[in-house]
């Protein structure tokens, strides 16, 4: 349990403070005196300094400011992602579940479809999309992201939706809930107090490994060029712009890497220190 507990606390305090960093980002720009987004060709490639700390990039960019603010985009996309997909999988594995019959076999065989397909390219195929064909706005940063939420979330309800529907099936079998429903507890009351809290440990784990892999997904989108658009920051196009500088400045790479690494590293120890573990 102990040890459960320590994963739990160090994951926490890993995304505590890369949303606190994330949050500082304007704040740090302007002690700076730079926009992540302007280049500035005379200033291409400069080692760390007080006025750039992490050092700038091919374009003459802050990178720690950059940094900063390509950790509000990852973190936004992970967590809303992440909200997205459990609020359609329990949505899903409930109904399947209380339903039964046909509605679960389609809900099902829906989510086994999805999960037989080629994950990766088709989010790939789907990022190239135009944003209007998504019913988004074409441009800007906040349409990135929010084609990139819809994205993982059309994929990633459907771990949550059978994780969701097993639970749901066992609660549902237990001697107090089949008391309620004899005492005439109406289904919706029965799902909200009895089914739903029952369902908070496994829904927890789920999001959070969800958190994990939307930032990973997001990142590796932005490197391939379908995901945030340049000039806007994100750690995955940070590392795409930073891959021909490995060798003459290797750490324009490494900051981002790094970066990624400790936010799934932090969501992951969450999810862990979350899980249930059994004796």
């Amino acid at each position: 349990m102990g040890g459960d507990a320590w994963r739990l606390r160090t994951g926490l305090a890993i995304l505590l403070l890369l949303a606190l960093a994330a949050l500082a980002a304007p704040g740090v720009a302007a002690l700076l005196g730079v926009d992540p987004e302007v280049p500035d060709i005379l200033a291409r490639q400069a080692g760390p300094s007080a006025a750039h700390p992490l050092g700038t990039d091919e374009l003459g960019r802050d990178i720690l400011v950059r940094l900063l603010v390509g950790a509000r985009v990852s973190l936004a996309v992970g967590i809303a992602a992440a909200l997205a997909s459990t609020v359609i999988g329990l949505a899903a594995g409930l109904l399947a579940a209380w339903r039964g019959g046909w509605v679960d076999a389609a809900l099902m065989r829906l989510a086994d479809g999805l999960l037989a397909l080629p994950a990766l390219p088709l989010l790939v195929l789907l990022a190239a999309m135009d944003p209007a064909a998504l019913g988004l706005p074409r441009g800007g940063a906040l349409s990135d992201v929010l084609r990139i939420v819809l994205i993982l979330a059309l994929f990633g309800w459907v771990g949550v939706a059978r994780l969701a529907r097993a639970a749901a099936i066992s609660v549902l079998a237990r001697d107090h809930v089949r008391a309620a429903r004899a005492l005439g507890v109406g289904e919706a009351r029965l799902l909200r107090r009895h089914v739903v809290p029952a369902l908070g440990a496994p829904l927890a784990v789920a999001a959070s490994l969800a958190v994990a892999g939307a930032i990973l997904a997001e990142s590796t989108l932005s490197f391939l060029g379908l995901g945030i658009q340049p000039p806007a920051s994100s750690w995955g196009n940070m590392l795409a712009n930073a891959q021909d500088l490995v060798f003459s400045a290797p750490m324009a790479a490494l900051w981002p890497g790094l970066a990624i690494a400790l936010a799934v590293a932090g969501a992951m120890l969450v999810a862990d220190g979350l899980r249930p573990r059994s004796g």
